[in-house]
């Protein structure tokens, strides 16, 4: 099996969720795994809070301003697998779900261009997982239980 390199990350993913839809994103050829449909959001920042990381994520993946906040859950995904370059490694992915809300009267567009994400959409939530295929496991968490995501719950 040889050497193989060990990462643990913190992201900070925004679930805005409105009605029947969920705003997701779509992960860019430069990002990874490339194509895959996820939650706004991403990495923080050595020294940022997750609070911050949640609120500029969704501004530079989706051109949207949260009007609110909410830390509501913890997901994690462990994999032991040929990763990124086809390289093996052990990955441990912590991510932090905020519930959000934005003005759903503005278009989400990418600010980021040239980034890891490359769309962004608001999506039918029956869709996820048939009509926009593949996500990441994070998605099927927080739709599972996504009235803990609507605003003011």
């Amino acid at each position: 099996m040889g050497e193989h390199s060990r990462t643990q990350r913190l992201g900070a993913y925004a679930v805005v969720v409105d009605g029947d839809r969920i705003l997701l994103t779509r992960i860019s050829p430069v990002g990874y795994p490339a194509g895959a449909w996820t939650l706004p959001g991403g990495g923080v920042d050595h020294g940022e809070s997750p609070h911050d990381a949640v609120v500029r994520e969704l501004y530079e993946e989706a051109g949207l301003h949260a009007l609110s906040a909410r830390l509501v859950d913890v997901h994690d995904v462990h994999v032991v697998a040929p990763g990124r370059d086809d390289r093996f490694e052990d990955y441990h992915g912590v991510h932090l779900l905020y519930a959000v809300e934005v003005d759903t009267a503005v278009e989400p567009r990418v600010v980021d261009v040239d980034g890891t994400t490359d769309l962004v959409a608001w999506v039918p939530i029956a869709d996820v997982g048939r009509a926009i295929d593949p996500v990441l496991p994070m998605v099927e968490h927080a739709i599972a239980r996504r009235d803990q995501f609507v605003a003011g719950v």
